[in-house]
C-alpha cells in the first residue's frame, strides 16, 4: 500500500496503488479466461432459454391457451428472470466487495447452470418461472464480478480492450446457443435445455486458476484492521450508502441512466426477436424445420454483431474516448432499429440488418462494463457496477412484458413496432453519457485513507 500520498496535490494516501505495467502475465490470462467463460456461458444459458421459451410456454399453458396468453406469459417469464437478476446482482455484488470476487463468481455460475437445467423438469408454468427466478439470482453477478476481475487484474494499457473482449464472450454464448438450438430443436425443448448444465464444470477451472486480485485483498485487509483498531482506513459506511452519497452519487446516477436505456433496447429485442422472425418466416409460407432454421440463422447473425460491439468498444474507446465510443453505439442503434423494426421487411432484409442492430445495442450495453470500473474505487467497485446494472435492469424489468403488451394492445400484435417503441428509451443512455466524465487515459480510481465515518452514520438523502 502506498502511505505517502501525493505531495504535489495534497491528496491523502491511497490504498492499493499498483504499477500500471505493460507486460501481460499468466494470472491475467487465467483471470481473463475464467471471466470470459463465465460470462459467455451465461449468455449461452440466456439465449438458449429465449429460443425455447415460446414452445415451452405453449406446452406448459396447454392447448386451451390463446396467442395473447402465450405472449403475456413469455414476457412474464423474462420479467421474473430479470427481477431475480436484479436482486442477485446487488446482493452478491455487495458480498464480493466485502469478502472477495472469485468465490462469488463460482457461486453465480453454479446457480444459473443448475436451475436453468432444472427448469426442463417443470410440468407447470409456475414451477418453470420459479426455476428461472433462482437462476436469475446467480446470473446477475457474473457480468459485474467478471468485468471487475479483468479490470483489476489488467492494470495496464490493455485494460479496456481486455474487458471489452471478455464481454464479447456473452454474445459468443448467444451465438453458440443458436447453433445448439438448430442441432437439438428436433429433440424438444426439454432436452435442449439440459445442455445449460454444462457451465457448472467451469467452477473447477475458476477455483483452481483464477486468483483474487491483489487490490481486493488489500481492501479486505484494510476493512478488518479498521474494524478491529479504529485506525484510519477506507470509509466504513455500508457500500450502497456510499454509492448514493457524494462524491459517488452523481457517478452512480450517470451509470444507471446509461445502462437502463441500453437494457430496455437489449431485452426487448432479444426476447421478442425470435418470435418476430417466426412470424416473418411463417408469413412467407414456411413452416416446421424451415422456420426453426430461420430463427437460428437470424439469432446467430444478431449475436455476431453483438460480439463485434462488445469486443469493439474497448478499441474504439481507447482510440477516441469512452464517451465518443458510447455515441457510436447509440447512433448505430438508432439508425438500424429505426429502419428495421417499425416497418415490414422480408426475412433476407432482417439477415443483413440484424448484425448492425446487434453491434449498436451491444456496444452501448457492453460499454458500461468497460467504463463503470473506471468510475468507482475498489472498495465499492463491484457494488457500483452491480447497482448501475441492476437498477438499470430493475427499471427495464417491465421491458419484455411491456413490449408484448404494446404489441398486443396497441399495434395489433406487431412485435417489430413494439420493439422499436421500447427501444426509444435509449434516450436515457444518451442523457447519462452527456452527464458522465471522460476516463480515457486514467488509471482505476483508488480508495483514500481517511478517518472512518462512524458505523451508525447515515448517507445524505437524495
Amino acid at each position: 500500500m502506498s502511505k505517502s500520498g501525493n505531495p504535489r496535490t495534497g491528496e491523502p494516501p491511497r490504498i492499493g496503488s499498483l504499477p500500471e505495467g505493460e507486460r501481460i502475465q499468466r494470472q491475467q490470462w487465467t483471470t481473463f479466461a475464467g471471466a470470459t467463460l463465465g460470462w459467455g456461458l451465461e449468455g449461452f444459458d440466456i439465449a438458449l432459454f429465449a429460443l425455447i421459451l415460446g414452445p415451452a410456454v405453449t406446452e406448459l399453458l396447454g392447448p386451451g391457451a390463446s396467442s395473447g396468453d402465450i405472449v403475456f406469459h413469455i414476457g412474464l417469464s423474462v420479467t421474473i428472470f430479470l427481477l431475480g437478476w436484479t436482486l442477485g446482482a446487488v446482493f452478491f455484488g455487495v458480498i464480493a466487495d466485502y469478502f472477495g470476487r472469485v468465490w462469488v463468481l463460482s457461486l453465480g455460475v453454479l446457480m444459473y447452470a443448475v436451475f436453468t437445467g432444472a427448469a426442463a423438469l417443470a410440468h407447470e408454468y409456475w414451477l418453470f418461472a420459479l426455476m428461472r427466478f433462482v437462476a436469475g439470482l446467480g446470473s446477475g453477478v457474473e457480468g459485474p464480478v467478471g468485468a471487475v476481475l479483468v479490470a483489476e487484474s489488467w492494470r495496464n494499457k490493455y485494460r479496456a480492450r481486455a474487458t471489452g473482449i471478455m464481454l464479447s464472450g456473452y454474445a459468443a454464448g448467444y451465438f453458440i446457443a443458436s447453433l445448439v438450438y438448430s442441432a437439438m430443436n428436433a429433440a424438444g425443448w426439454r432436452w435442449t435445455l439440459t445442455t445449460t448444465l454444462a457451465p457448472a464444470l467451469l467452477v473447477l477451472f475458476i477455483r483452481r486458476f483464477v486468483p483474487e486480485p491483489e487490490i481486493s485483498k488489500q481492501v479486505q485487509t484494510s476493512r478488518r484492521q479498521g474494524a478491529k483498531s479504529g485506525a484510519p482506513g477506507i470509509d466504513r459506511r455500508f457500500v450502497l450508502a456510499r454509492l448514493l452519497s457524494p462524491p459517488l452519487r452523481r457517478k452512480t446516477l450517470c451509470c444507471i441512466l446509461i445502462q437502463a436505456g441500453a437494457l430496455f433496447a437489449f431485452w426487448s429485442m432479444t426476447t421478442w426477436m425470435p418470435q418476430l422472425i417466426r412470424n416473418v418466416s411463417t408469413s412467407e409460407g414456411n413452416s416446421g424445420g424451415i422456420v426453426a432454421s430461420h430463427v437460428a440463422m437470424a439469432t446467430a447473425l444478431l449475436y455476431l454483431g453483438c460480439i463485434a460491439g462488445y469486443a469493439g468498444f474497448g478499441f474504439i474507446a481507447d482510440a477516441i474516448g469512452r464517451k465518443r465510443a458510447f455515441y457510436v453505439g447509440l447512433i448505430v442503434s438508432a439508425i438500424s432499429i429505426g429502419f428495421l423494426f417499425p416497418f415490414p421487411h422480408s426475412f433476407s432484409t432482417f439477415l443483413w440488418t440484424l448484425p448492425l442492430v446487434g453491434f449498436g445495442v451491444c456496444t452501448t450495453v457492453g460499454g458500461g462494463f468497460v467504463y463503470f470500473p473506471e468510475v468507482f474505487p475498489a472498495s465499492v467497485r463491484t457494488s457500483g457496477l452491480a447497482m448501475a446494472n441492476s437498477v438499470g435492469r430493475l427499471i427495464t424489468v417491465p421491458g419484455p412484458l411491456m413490449a408484448g403488451a404494446i404489441a398486443t394492445k396497441w399495434f395489433d400484435g406487431d412485435l417489430g413496432t413494439a420493439i422499436a417503441a421500447t427501444s426509444c428509451l435509449l434516450v436515457l443512455s444518451l442523457i447519462g453519457v452527456l452527464l458522465a466524465d471522460e476516463t480515457r487515459g486514467l488509471g482505476l480510481p483508488e480508495d483514500s485513507v481517511e478517518h472512518n465515518v462512524p458505523v451508525g452514520s447515515r448517507a445524505p438523502s437524495l
